[in-house]
């Protein structure tokens, strides 16, 4: 196909896709001729998961790139991919330092400890959990951080349904699009999800000792 066929069946404008593959975040087409060139399915998917990286998942062409660039590297291991993928999902830096947020450190070390997470300790996410925990104990709010484990334990219950959607990552493109994409729709989908229990649980729950 050519590339107003490709724009035409992605929905996406010729100038993104030049844009795109100025960028390199998409490979260039078979030469046909002068300015004329050649696309295929291969080009289809890929232009659909940066369209969506971009568009849906918020990324910038940056992230993505860096993306591409470890799909494309046969000297990235898979297990390094998925790593790799997942961090330009959770993406939170809090610059704040203090007691709460020492204690904050100290309440996620020792978590990671109990649940046997102790190679998760570097990861970003692990910052993430330290801001919100702070931000937890400045507010007083220590109902929530007894619970951790019951948080701990419902986390990892997702996980294992995420990694069983994922499947074989022997498709490298694939398991990006379901850690990347489906992280990010996944979330928000737990989020409603959560919000639905809670109205449901809370009917029930004030009905019985209303």
């Amino acid at each position: 196909m050519r590339m107003a066929d490709l724009s035409a069946g992605t929905g996406v404008p010729v100038p993104t896709i030049k844009y795109y593959l100025r960028e390199g975040l998409l490979s260039p087409g078979r030469p046909l001729g002068r300015n004329q060139a050649e696309y295929g399915s291969a080009h289809v998917k890929r232009l659909k998961l940066v369209r969506a990286l971009a568009d849906y998942g918020g990324l910038s062409i940056s992230a993505i790139r860096e993306l591409v660039d470890h799909m494309e590297d046969p000297g990235t291991a898979k297990t390094e991919l998925l790593s790799v993928a997942q961090k330009t999902v959770t993406t939170h830096d809090d610059e704040r330092s203090g007691e709460h947020v020492r204690q904050a450190e100290r309440l996620v070390a020792d978590l990671l400890a109990r649940r046997g997470w102790d190679d998760t300790a570097g990861h970003q996410a692990a910052r993430t959990m330290v801001g919100v925990l702070a931000s937890l104990l400045e507010l007083g709010l220590d109902d929530i951080l007894r619970a951790l484990d019951d948080y701990a334990d419902a986390a990892e219950t997702a996980a294992g349904v995420d990694l069983r959607v994922l499947g074989d990552v022997t498709d490298r493109e694939r398991a990006v699009e379901v850690v990347v994409i489906g992280t990010l729709l996944g979330d928000t989908l737990l989020a409603a999800m959560r919000r639905l229990a809670q109205a449901h649980l809370s009917v029930e729950t004030y009905r019985t000792t209303g």
